[in-house]
């Protein structure tokens, strides 16, 4: 009996799925370390935030052909005095949408290694899509709110020893994003799915 009439991938199509398994758990890997990384940067003395500011003219490119006007809407600003809850804030903002990423990778990874074995319909599958569904909406949007916090903290210490910082910068700022929503949606919707088929299989094997 070979393997596909056993209902088992056959050596190409364990090949690709190992090969993703493998990638999914690389790219979790690659999301730690961004974390990491993370962490030693918003922990020096010297910190680089990204801030928002409040339509800055760009002179040096308005004047180029095609251009009639130029604004910047962001600086890059290293900060020697930066707070310790603005820090925690930024962190929250590269951390919290890295673990999303690494829920989706094990549920990827976990995805593979199911269909390798032949057994994707288990009721471990659509819990393991769930929180990864979770993971995206919260680390997505709750992500973004925490670096508008900590960015509005970091203008609070601006402002304290200048108060022109607030004709500089926004005082609270949040671009919002709701691209994380869809995805998440979009993966609790998958997670219903593989909740039903695993529900089905189970009523198919009780008639057998």
């Amino acid at each position: 009996m070979s393997l596909i009439s056993r209902g088992h991938p056959s050596r190409g199509e364990g090949f690709v799925l190992g090969l993703v398994a493998t990638g999914a758990v690389s790219v979790a890997a690659a999301a730690i370390v961004a974390v990491v990384k993370a962490v030693i940067a918003l922990f020096q003395p010297a910190v680089e935030v990204r801030m928002p500011v409040q339509e800055v003219d760009a002179s040096a490119l308005s004047g180029l052909p095609g251009i009639s006007a130029a604004a910047y809407d962001s600086a890059t600003v290293t900060m020697t005095e930066l707070s310790a809850g603005a820090r925690w804030m930024l962190l929250l903002e590269a951390s919290l949408p890295a673990l999303a990423t690494v829920g989706v990778c094990a549920a990827a990874w976990w995805l593979g290694v199911s269909l390798i074995r032949a057994r994707p319909f288990r009721r471990s599958m659509a819990w393991t899509i769930g929180v990864a569904a979770c993971l995206v909406i919260a680390g997505g949007l709750f992500g973004q709110l925490a670096g508008a916090i900590g960015r509005a903290i970091a203008v609070d210490g601006i402002a304290a020893a200048d108060p022109r910082a607030h004709d500089v910068f926004w005082a609270f700022l949040v671009q919002l994003d709701l691209a994380p929503l869809g995805w998440g949606f979009a993966l609790a919707l998958v997670a219903t799915a593989f909740q039903v088929g695993e529900r089905m299989q189970r009523d198919t094997k009780g008639l057998v």
